[in-house]
Formats: C-alpha cells, structure tokens, sequence
C-alpha cells in the first residue's frame, strides 16, 4: 500500500529553479525519513538529500555537498509531501530523481530505504 510518486520535473537553462514534489502514501512521514536521489545516464545512483524525523516534532534535513547551499528540502506533514526546491541549477544537476522512504535518521542518508518512486526527469541545459 506505501506509493511514492514523484512531480516536478522537467527542463531549464542553467541557473533555473525547480520544485520537485513526493507525494506519500500508506504511512506518515512524521516519523519517518524522505530522501531525495538522483541518477544521470552512465552514472550510479546518488542520494541529494533527505529529511527525516522520529517523533513527528523535530525534523531534520541533510544536503550532499555537491547541492548544499543551493537546494533545500521541505515536507508538509498533513499532505504527506515533501519537496526538493532546487536553485541555481547547473547541467551537471540532470538526472532522473527519485524520492524513497525508510526509518528515521539525522545528518546521514545511508542506511535502508525500503519504498522508492518511479521517477521524475531533471534536465538543465542551454
């Protein structure tokens, strides 16, 4: 029953914004961890960001330093959404992102992500 499903995505010239969406649904994501990955052609997979909480009060975020400072990820826990805004795009940010869900976790995306989504096309180019 847990179903991610990714929006947002889409094409931009560098220095562009976008905002990418997860909808989440079968849990909450009060208590749980929402991460952000992406993967460009030829390339493995690589997580972005994610934000995490265990006791639906304090939530925490985390950024890779290849976005730090130019993303930033959010949720709204009554719609059980969490968003990537993503600024200052440059070409080498094109990939297909993808949103998964695991057990809480602060300042880390490693460790398990059990549900992931299909998928949503980043493309930053002149």
């Amino acid at each position: 029953q847990v179903q991610l499903v990714e929006s947002g995505g889409g094409s931009v010239e560098p220095g562009g914004s976008l905002r990418l969406s997860c909808a989440v649904s079968g849990f909450t994501t009060k208590n749980y961890a929402i991460g952000w990955f992406r993967q460009a052609p030829g390339k493995e997979r690589e997580g972005v960001s994610c934000i995490s909480s265990s006791d639906g009060r304090t939530y925490y975020a985390y950024y890779e330093d290849s976005v730090k400072g130019r993303f930033s990820i959010s949720g709204d826990s009554a719609k059980n959404t969490v968003y990537l805004q993503m600024n200052s795009l440059k070409p080498e940010d094109t990939a297909v992102y993808y949103c998964a869900a695991g057990p809480p976790r602060i300042a880390t995306m490693r460790g398990a992500w059990n549900y992931w989504g299909q998928g949503t096309q980043v493309t930053v180019s002149s």
